[in-house]
C-alpha cells in the first residue's frame, strides 16, 4: 500500500505540474501514464489470475508485462494442436485493479484511457461502470472516452478484466493456431490522453516528396470560423519553414487539409529525414488546441507489373520478420530494445522489416529515425478475423501507425490468414492509400510466394507477370537456413526486373524465460519452433548474422586474386537505392602476423593502412577504385578493406590474401637447426619414423598413423589419413633417409594414389597426398573416381575433444561454414575457446562463434590441449578444416537432422564439405548448395593435398 501511495502521489503531482502550465498558451493533449512507461519501470497494480501457477489469490503485478513472466498463469505454445499434442491452450483470466486520482479542473476536457495492447479480450471499467465493448485481440491499442465516468475532484477505480483465450473463435483462429508463444496480460503501458474541449482527435497525413501534404483530420467541438496553421520543423535542423493557414469548414468533424512547403528533404532509408508537422486550431485568435506529429515527406507508387517505387526510385528491399519479444518479459518491452533491434538490422545491411501483428509504437518510431522499410501486418497467422473484429482491428491498426513514413505497406494476415470482405478498410483510413498484400499469395499484382525454390517459375517467376517479393524465405531453424544458400537466391532474384526483394525468416530465437522452471535449464524456446532467429534471445549474433551482413552489402566486391602484378585495383558496385558511394568511406589495411604468431600470444601488426578515394559511383553502377599500393605490401601477408556509410555505420570488411598456402604454411610453422638425424625403419607390417622430439608409427597395410610420441607422451593424432568421399588400398610401403629427413612412401589403389610422409630432423611432420590420378589403377574400388555427386571429399584423423581448450588459426573465421554459407568469414588471425554451443538451444551459455564444425581456407592453427599444443598446416590455398563434429538439438519437435552428416574422426582436411538446408531439401537450393563433380583422365597429375604437423610442443 505504501508503494502503491507513492505511485499516487507522484500521478497528482505530475497533475499539478501540467494544470500550472496548461493555460494562457496553445493546448497540446497531454498523456498521462498510469502504467509505467514500458517493462523496466513498472507500475504495479493489484492482481489475481484465476488459473495455473499463483491464482486464485489477489496480489500485485507489475504494469506493463506478460502474466506468465511474472509467475502467473500457464506458459502456452501457439503449436498447441500440432506438433504439441495439447488438446486445448491454457485459459486463465486477469484480474486487474488500479486507483488514480482526476483534478477538479478536468471537468469539460475529453479524458480517454488507451491501452496500449491487451491479451486478448479486454474489459474495461471505471468506478463500476463499463467504459465501453469489450475490446477483442492482443496485439492492438484501444481506447475509450471515459470524461462522463470519472470522479472529478476525487478518486477514480480502474478496473480490467483480461482474458487470454478470446470468446471469439475467430481471434483464437488468428491469434492463437499459430507459431509462437501466446501470452496474457496487459503487455504494453495504459495511459490517459486529456484535450480541451475542441480539439483534433486525428491526423492522418500523406506528405509527398515535393513537400505537398494532404492530412485527413478528425475534428470534435470545432466552433464556426476556425482556421489550422500548419508548420513543419526538421528534427536535428534548425531550418525554419513558412505556416501554412487553412480554413476549416463548419459542422463538419471529418476534414481534409492541404499545404506545401518548399525544399523539403525527402525520407529514405538511407537518408530518413523527418519533420515534426505542427498543427494549431485557433478561433478568432485564440488557440484551442495543437497537435504535433513525426512525419517524413516520402512519394510511394506501386506500379503493377513493374515494381514499387519510393521516391521514384524502383526498390528492393532486404528484410527479415521480426517477432516483438525479449526473453525475461515476453511481449512487453521498451525503446532501447527497439532501438537495439533496428541497429542490428542496420547493421546486417538490411533496409525493410516484415512482423506477424503491429509492433510497439517506439519500433517504428526508430524505424522512421534509423530508416528502415516496414510491412505491417494485421495478424491472422492462417487464419483471419470475422468481418467485424477484422474491420475494428484494421481502423486501429491504421489509425495508430498511418503516419510513420517507414510503413509502406499493409499486410493483412499470413498465408491464409485475410477476409477478402474487409481489404478495403485499410484504405478508408490511410490516405496514402498503400498496398494491401496477402503475405504468401500472388494477389491483386504482388507475388509474395513464401520459401520460393531456386528454380522457382511457371508464372511466378520467369514467366511472372507480377512483382514478386517472397515475404518469407530463407528459413532459420538453428541457424541453418538463413546464410545458407543465400547468395545463390539473391543473385537469381536479381536477374528479374520484377524482383522488389524478400524478407527472410526470422529475426530471433524466440526463446523465453520460464519463471515456472527450477534447475540448470531457464530458457524455453519450445525445441526447434521458436528457434528461427539469425540472433538468440538476447541479440547474439549468429554465424548467418556475417553472411547476410556480406551477400547484402550495397557495396559489393567484383572477385579479386592478388598476385605478384596487383597494382591497387578493384570493381565495385554500388548497390544502395539512393546513395553515391562518393559519401561513403573505404579505408585498407595491410596486416603481418610473425613468424611465431601460433607459438606465442601474438597478434598481427597493421603495417599499412590509408583512406581509398572514391570518386562518384552512383547507385547501379560499377566503377574503379584504386589505392597507390605501399612499398612494404608484399611483406604483408594479407590484405583488408573496411567499408562505412555516410552514417558512419560499418558496412564490412573484405580480405584478401597477399600470399598463397604454401608460402604462408612454411613461414608460420617454426623449423630448428637439430644435428641428430631423423631414421627410418620397417617391421612387423609397421613403419617407424624417428627424430629427436618425435616418432611415429605407421601401418605398412592401412597406411594409417599407429602412434605418435613426443617428449610429454602419447599424441593422439590417429587412424588417419582415412580417405572420404572415396576408397583407397596401400599397394605398397617403401622407406627412405637423408640429411633432412626420414621418409615413408606409400602407394595405394582407388582415390588416393600415394601418400609421402617426412619427418625432419627437428620434429616437423610433412604429408603430401595425390588424390585421384592414374584412373587406370582402381583395383575394383567403385567410387574411387567420380563422375557423380560429391558432397564431402578429403582425409580425416581421429583426435579426442576431451581436454581441448581452443584454437589460434589463420584462415576464414571467427565462425564455422558450410559449402553455401562461405560469406560473412574474412581471412584472418583468430582465436577461440571450445564450446559446446548449440545454435538455437544452448540458451543459458550461448559461447559464439561455436567451437566445432567446418572451417574456409585454413592455412594454419594451434588446437590448445590440456596436454599441449598441436598445430596443423595447410600449403593448399581454399582448404577446409573440419574441426570435431558439432553437437546435435536435444530438444527438437521435429526429428529432422538439422544438419548433414559428417563424414568419420574428428579433424579432418577437405576439398569438398556438404551444404545446408534451407527448410526445403538441397536439390530446391542454388549451384553453391548442390554436390560437386569431379571428373579424372587419364595422364592427370592428380589433386595435391600437402599437410604439415607439429607435435613437438614448443
Amino acid at each position: 500500500m505504501i508503494e502503491q501511495n507513492t505511485q499516487k502521489n507522484k500521478f497528482l503531482l505530475t497533475l499539478v505540474s501540467i494544470l500550472l502550465c496548461w493555460n494562457g498558451i496553445a493546448q497540446e493533449t497531454k498523456k498521462i501514464y498510469l502504467s509505467g512507461k514500458d517493462f523496466k519501470n513498472p507500475v504495479q497494480w493489484e492482481f489475481m489470475c484465476t488459473d495455473g501457477n499463483n491464482s486464485k489469490t489477489w496480489s500485485t503485478i507489475n504494469v506493463p508485462s506478460n502474466w506468465e513472466l511474472e509467475g502467473f498463469g500457464e506458459y502456452t505454445y501457439g503449436r498447441w494442436y500440432k506438433e504439441l499434442n495439447q488438446k486445448e491452450p491454457s485459459k486463465e483470466e486477469g484480474f486487474y485493479k488500479y486507483k488514480f486520482n482526476i483534478p477538479e479542473d478536468y471537468r469539460g476536457k475529453n479524458i480517454v484511457i488507451v491501452f496500449g495492447g491487451a491479451m486478448t479480450d479486454t474489459e474495461v471499467k471505471i468506478n463500476g461502470k463499463s467504459a465501453g465493448d469489450i475490446h477483442q485481440g492482443g496485439f492492438y491499442e484501444f481506447k475509450y472516452d471515459i470524461s462522463s465516468l470519472v470522479n472529478y475532484g476525487g478518486e477514480n477505480l480502474l478496473e480490467a478484466h483480461v482474458s487470454k483465450h478470446s470468446s471469439n473463435g475467430s481471434v483464437n483462429n488468428a491469434e492463437r493456431k499459430t507459431d509462437w508463444w501466446l501470452f496474457g496480460g496487459i503487455y504494453r503501458p495504459v495511459w490517459l490522453e486529456v484535450s480541451p474541449k475542441s480539439f483534433i482527435k486525428h491526423v492522418a497525413v500523406d506528405a509527398k516528396m515535393d513537400g505537398s501534404l494532404r492530412a485527413d483530420l478528425n475534428l470534435k467541438n470545432i466552433p464556426n470560423n476556425s482556421i489550422i496553421e500548419a508548420n513543419i520543423s526538421p528534427i536535428g535542423s534548425n531550418e525554419t519553414f513558412k505556416t501554412v493557414t487553412i480554413s476549416l469548414k463548419d459542422d463538419e468533424d471529418f476534414q481534409t487539409i492541404e499545404a506545401k512547403w518548399d525544399d523539403v528533404k525527402a525520407w529514405n532509408p538511407e537518408s530518413p529525414h523527418l519533420y515534426t508537422l505542427t498543427l494549431s486550431l485557433k478561433n478568432n485568435g485564440q488557440s484551442l488546441h495543437t497537435s504535433k506529429t513525426k512525419i517524413g515527406f516520402r512519394t510511394l507508387e506501386f506500379l503493377k507489373k513493374d515494381g514499387i517505387y519510393v521516391n521514384g526510385k524502383k526498390i528492393i528491399m532486404k528484410g527479415i520478420n521480426r517477432h516483438t519479444i525479449w526473453p525475461e518479459s515476453g511481449r512487453s518491452t521498451d525503446k532501447a530494445i527497439s532501438e537495439l533491434d533496428v541497429n542490428l538490422l542496420k547493421d546486417m545491411n538490411m533496409n525493410a522489416v516484415r512482423f506477424h501483428y503491429p509492433p510497439d509504437t517506439h519500433f517504428l518510431e526508430v524505424c522512421d529515425s534509423l530508416g528502415l522499410f516496414v510491412l505491417n501486418e494485421v495478424a491472422g497467422w492462417q487464419n483471419g478475423y470475422d468481418t467485424k473484429t477484422g474491420t475494428n482491428l484494421i481502423k486501429e491498426t491504421v489509425q495508430r501507425d498511418v503516419n510513420h513514413p517507414s510503413v509502406i505497406i499493409w499486410d493483412h494476415g499470413n498465408e491464409g490468414g485475410w477476409n477478402y470482405e474487409i481489404d478495403h478498410v485499410f484504405h478508408d483510413y490511410d490516405p496514402q492509400k498503400r498496398i494491401v498484400i496477402h503475405p504468401w499469395s500472388d494477389f491483386n499484382g504482388w507475388d509474395t510466394h513464401h520459401y520460393p525454390t531456386y528454380l522457382t517459375g511457371m508464372h511466378r517467376f520467369n514467366n511472372g507477370e507480377n512483382v514478386f517479393f517472397p515475404t518469407e524465405f530463407m528459413h532459420g531453424t538453428y541457424d541453418n537456413g538463413i546464410g545458407a544458400g543465400l547468395e545463390d537466391f539473391w543473385k537469381r532474384y536479381k536477374q528479374s526486373p520484377l524482383f522488389a526483394g524478400g524478407f527472410i525468416w526470422a529475426m530471433l530465437d524466440e526463446a523465453v524465460l520460464r519463471s515456472d522452471w527450477t534447475g540448470e535449464q531457464k530458457y524455453d524456446s519450445k525445441g526447434n519452433l521458436a528457434a528461427d532467429g539469425v540472433l538468440g534471445p538476447h541479440r547474439e549474433k549468429e554465424g548467418s548474422f556475417f553472411t547476410v551482413k556480406e551477400v547484402w552489402s550495397p557495396i559489393q566486391f567484383e572477385p579479386k586474386l592478388i598476385t605478384s602484378t596487383f597494382d591497387g585495383l578493384f570493381l565495385i558496385t554500388n548497390e544502395y537505392i539512393y546513395t553515391n558511394l562518393e559519401d561513403c568511406k573505404l579505408e585498407y589495411r595491410v596486416l603481418k602476423a610473425n613468424e611465431s604468431i601460433l607459438y606465442t600470444d601474438e597478434k598481427a601488426e597493421v603495417i599499412a593502412s590509408k583512406p581509398i578515394s572514391i570518386a562518384s559511383i552512383e547507385p547501379g553502377e560499377t566503377r574503379k577504385v584504386h589505392f597507390d599500393v605501399p612499398e612494404n605490401f608484399f611483406e604483408g601477408d594479407w590484405l583488408e578493406i573496411t567499408a562505412q556509410d555516410k552514417h558512419g555505420r560499418d558496412i564490412y570488411t573484405w580480405s584478401w590474401p597477399i600470399h598463397h598456402a604454401p608460402y604462408l604454411a612454411n613461414k608460420f610453422i617454426t623449423k630448428e637447426k637439430v644435428k641428430k638425424s631423423a631414421k627410418a625403419s620397417k617391421s612387423n607390417n609397421e613403419v617407424l619414423l624417428e627424430s629427436k622430439s618425435i616418432t611415429v608409427k605407421l601401418s605398412a597395410t592401412s597406411g594409417k598413423i599407429l602412434n605418435i610420441e613426443n617428449k610429454n607422451g602419447n599424441v593422439p593424432f590417429v587412424n588417419g589419413p582415412k580417405p572420404i568421399g572415396m576408397k583407397a588400398e596401400v599397394e605398397d610401403v617403401t622407406i627412405e633417409e637423408n640429411e633432412e629427413a626420414a621418409i615413408c612412401n606409400i602407394k595405394y589403389s582407388g582415390g588416393i594414389h600415394s601418400a609421402k610422409w617426412t619427418l625432419f630432423n627437428d620434429g616437423r611432420l610433412k604429408l603430401e597426398l595425390i588424390l585421384l590420378k592414374n584412373a587406370g589403377r582402381t583395383n575394383g574400388f567403385d567410387g574411387a573416381f567420380f563422375e557423380g555427386a560429391i558432397n564431402k571429399f578429403g582425409v580425416t584423423f581421429d583426435f579426442p575433444e576431451e581436454g581441448v581448450e581452443g584454437m589460434k588459426w589463420f584462415g576464414n573465421g571467427p565462425y564455422h561454414v558450410w559449402k553455401n554459407r562461405i560469406k560473412g568469414t574474412t581471412l584472418g588471425l583468430w582465436e577461440k575457446d571450445y564450446n559446446k554451443t548449440i545454435t538455437g538451444e544452448s540458451f543459458e551459455n550461448l559461447v559464439y562463434p561455436e567451437f566445432k564444425g567446418y572451417h574456409a581456407n585454413f592455412i594454419a592453427g594451434n588446437l590448445k590441449t590440456q596436454n599441449g599444443n598441436f598445430r596443423f598446416f595447410s600449403e593448399n590455398d581454399k582448404l577446409f578444416l573440419r574441426l570435431f563434429t558439432p553437437d546435435l538439438p536435444e530438444k527438437a519437435i521435429s526429428k529432422t537432422f538439422p544438419q548433414p552428416k559428417f563424414p568419420e574422426g574428428n579433424i579432418s582436411f577437405m576439398y569438398e564439405i556438404p551444404a545446408m538446408r534451407a527448410f526445403k531439401p538441397l536439390e530446391h537450393q542454388g549451384p553453391e548448395s548442390q554436390p560437386t563433380n569431379i571428373r579424372i583422365k587419364s595422364g592427370d597429375d592428380g589433386i595435391p593435398m600437402t599437410l604439415w604437423f607439429d607435435f613437438r610442443d614448443n
